[in-house]
């Protein structure tokens, strides 16, 4: 544990994938600055672990999305991280006699179209929510929920059209085979970081700001915050004097739940590698299976929204009795010798996340802009939730904190 300095030029609260943009950016600049990080680790959301001794799991993010323009990807060329550039594990890619081919053109054409419906829909410029361009007494309605829940961490009924339209995907998917949040690490391990120094309060009456922690105060400059928005909207972080409009735009934005389980799998030869298991498609409840990603011996199991908060909070194991449960009701009896609980995430439930990425309530997409601006040149905002088109993932967060570190170089200088 490293002692505070009573004083910085730049704080940047968060050593999340927006913390370390921004730091590295004004690392770029020569500016003096600080981490101040609540966790004993680097990452934020993005976590790796060894699940068993062969199986690596990404508790949280784990897709390099839109990989031609991430800059995760440069960030791992550099760091010597391999990349896996193999086609994810959906559409059309689906394992079994549970989810067979004519269903799931079906399926697919019922998504599309109602993502069809709510692009048209944005044009006009009138924010809803998503929900009402679901087509009334579609079979596929429970499932085109789910997949909202696996996507934005919440079902359709909260989510804002104008907020899907905005999200921006060239719809290339990569993975890191050593895990992203192991490349988070890597890419922190240069930085000065105070871990263990939650941040509780930033005081920004005088001068100079002001900013408690669970180590003591320090004086800045400048500070950056790339807290995730469910910890404004809750008071985690005080600001005083107090910035309601901050706090009502992370309101809106608040942070859904995605979850991960990963189940060992003995006798792994008798799945396919980098297949997808999905069978309960008449039902919102429902979990998507990654069978054996990498060609490791586990299927990684993914839930979303309302579900995965019913999970969380039915208390630890929750998630892998019902992920078994739904395996062995795909694939048969048999397969329950064969399946075994490694590890699971708890979003909702860690004091430094509660929940997994953003989404915009309907009637608020405009709020993203609203968090990111900054406060009187010397309060600075960063975070996936800040980003306007790569908002829930881990590069659109990178990008926000190098856009905020480039705010405050330029208001070091007027």
């Amino acid at each position: 544990m490293m002692s505070l300095p009573s004083s910085i030029d730049v704080a940047v609260i968060g050593a999340g994938a927006a913390g370390l943009g921004a730091a590295h950016a004004l690392k770029r600049a020569g500016r003096s600055f600080l981490v101040l990080e609540a966790r004993d680790r680097v990452g934020g959301r993005g976590h790796t672990i060894m699940a068993s001794s062969d199986v690596t799991f990404d508790l949280g993010c784990g897709w390099l999305h839109s990989a031609d323009q991430n800059a995760f990807v440069k960030i791992a060329d550099r760091l010597d991280f391999e990349i896996d550039r193999k086609l994810p594990p959906w559409r059309e890619r689906a394992y079994g006699k549970s989810f067979p081919p004519e269903q799931r053109a079906e399926f697919f054409r019922a998504i599309d179209a109602f993502f069809d419906r709510i692009e048209q829909a944005a044009k006009g410029g009138v924010d809803y929510p998503a929900n009402l361009y679901l087509e009334p007494g579609n079979r596929w309605n429970p499932m085109i929920d789910a997949i909202s829940s696996y996507i934005n961490g919440c079902e359709t009924d909260r989510l804002s059209i104008l907020d899907v339209d905005a999200y921006q995907d060239t719809n290339i998917n990569w993975r890191v085979r050593r895990g992203y949040g192991a490349l988070m690490a890597a890419y922190g391990a240069p930085l000065p970081i105070a871990f263990n120094c939650a941040v509780t309060l930033i005081d920004h009456s005088d001068k100079r700001l002001r900013i408690e922690t669970s180590q003591g105060t320090l004086t800045a400059d400048k500070v950056i915050v790339t807290v995730p928005t469910n910890l404004i909207a809750q008071g985690a972080i005080r600001f005083s004097p107090a910035l309601p409009e901050k706090v009502d735009a992370a309101a809106n934005l608040p942070l859904g739940l995605a979850d991960k389980v990963m189940i060992a799998l003995d006798d792994a030869q008798d799945l396919p590698t980098d297949g997808n298991l999905r069978g309960a498609t008449m039902r919102t409840e429902m979990g998507t299976y990654h069978l054996r990603p990498f060609g490791q011996p586990c299927i990684e199991g993914f839930f979303g929204g309302r579900f995965a908060q019913a999970l969380e909070d039915a208390g630890d194991g929750a998630m892998a009795t019902h992920a078994i449960d739904e395996i062995v009701s795909f694939l048969g009896n048999d397969f329950r010798r064969k399946l075994k609980p490694l590890k699971e995430s708890r979003w909702a439930h860690d004091p430094f996340a509660r929940g997994s990425y953003s989404h915009a309530l309907p009637g608020h997409a405009g709020k993203r802009a609203v968090l990111a601006a900054p406060v009187d040149g010397r309060l600075f905002f960063a975070g996936e939730a800040t980003s306007p088109n790569f908002f829930s993932t881990a590069h659109g967060a990178h990008d926000s904190g190098e856009r905020a570190a480039r705010e405050v170089m330029a208001a070091l200088f007027q």
